[in-house]
């Protein structure tokens, strides 16, 4: 039960819109235990596919980070039903070490998937678990939460990341 490697800003996987998951097989079910395993030991309370370089619609949520089993979300081709209000917070990801900044995001989602037992679940979220669906759908989506910034903002952090990989600090 491997933990995975984390792949930062710059890897392509990041950037684009990761594919459909057709069928739940072994390869989909190791990739999610592999998923919360590696979530659990960053830590982090979210983690998409593409963050481990497999670019499949499938997240994992757990605001416990792992000290509550049952709170564990796993969701395959996640979208979503209904986004309302508004809210601005601090986030930061894993894939973007270092990084936290204020972003924008809907105060409420209802959010559709599929868990590993092949059954639909739709799930309503405020708050925090709102925040990380938004953050995760994202990532299958190829966007990275810096993309929420405002163009001169994004434009720093983008350029400091860059930097940061040029002088070996990343991917």
């Amino acid at each position: 039960m491997p933990v995975r490697k984390i792949v930062t800003f710059g890897h392509p996987v990041l950037h684009r819109a990761a594919f459909p998951v057709r069928e739940i097989d072994d390869e989909i079910l190791d990739l999610a235990r592999d998923m919360v395993l590696t979530m659990h030991a960053a830590p982090g309370i979210g983690l998409a596919a593409p963050q481990v370089a497999a670019g499949k619609r499938l997240i994992t949520v757990d605001l416990s980070v792992g000290e509550k089993p049952d709170e564990l979300i796993v969701l395959i081709n996640p979208e979503f039903l209904e986004t309302d209000g508004e809210a601005i917070s601090e986030e930061g990801c894993l894939s973007v070490p270092g990084v936290h900044e204020n972003v924008k995001r809907p105060a409420r989602v209802l959010v559709k998937g599929i868990d590993l037992k092949g059954k639909e679940k739709v799930i309503e979220a405020r708050g925090i678990l709102a925040r990380v669906f938004c953050h995760e759908i994202d990532h299958i989506n190829g966007r990275l939460f810096i993309e929420h910034l405002s163009p001169l903002k994004k434009a720093l952090v983008k350029k400091n990341l860059k930097k940061t990989q040029e002088s070996g600090g990343g991917e």
